[in-house]
């Protein structure tokens, strides 16, 4: 661990919160939207967690983590469609908020908070399985194509639980509209995915031989 690294990661940590915070609460116009405190308290109490372990058990991977910047043009396209989404479905959830749109009912709202617990612990679970993880498309120094554990079941079990994630976002803040825009998040990522795979299989020994041992991209017998 590195000061610098420390610095980094509470650094975009507390950006993420004050951002999540500004695109939920000031189209609320109030900072009573319990909704939106939940979704902040499983959302970031967890990421801040995760942080603290990777960050003495596995600095690399923070790090790997942290770097965000897309060099392939198609990639960068798939980056700003994502962000268009959070931003139109948070503001959405605050509006509806504000104007009293129709709201979910609390039952919905802890069932989601379940399901996006259950999917962080996936994602923990995928980043112990697969130390080479980036936030960007790249081939690592001496990484191999990992096959075992969830990599048995589907090619990219990190995005499968990214969209049990986003999809239980605006079913937390409690907006059926934000939900709509937040459906496009499986369009966006199939976009993502064949590009990645177009990438790994020129990049990455072994991978062309993985997609045929793994029939399924991100959900068993669907897709």
């Amino acid at each position: 661990m590195t000061f610098k690294l420390f610095l980094s990661a509470i650094t975009k940590f507390l950006l993420g919160v004050i951002l999540v915070g500004l695109l939920i609460f000031l189209p609320a116009g109030t900072f009573c939207y319990i909704n939106g405190w939940i979704l902040i308290s499983v959302l970031f109490v967890p990421m801040f967690l995760a942080g603290i372990v990777m960050m003495f058990k596995n600095p690399n991977l923070l790090k790997s983590r942290l770097d965000a910047k897309e060099k392939q043009k198609e990639q960068i396209t798939v980056v700003k469609l994502s962000g268009l989404m959070f931003v139109s479905g948070f503001v959405v959830a605050g509006l509806g908020h504000r104007f009293g749109w129709y709201s979910l009912p609390m039952p919905v709202v802890y069932t989601a908070s379940a399901l996006f617990l259950v999917a962080y612990i996936l994602y923990a679970e995928i980043l112990r399985e697969n130390t080479y993880l980036s936030r960007t498309i790249q081939v690592q120094d001496n990484q191999k194509v990992i096959d075992t554990g969830l990599y048995g079941i589907v090619r990219h079990p990190m995005y499968s639980a990214t969209l049990l994630l986003f999809l239980s976002i605006p079913l937390i803040l409690g907006s059926l509209y934000a939900f709509v825009i937040f459906l496009s998040y499986p369009l966006i990522i199939a976009k993502r995915i064949k590009s990645e795979e177009a990438f790994l299989e020129k990049e990455l020994n072994g991978y062309t031989e993985y997609k045929q041992k793994v029939k399924y991209r991100l959900i068993p017998f669907v897709w």
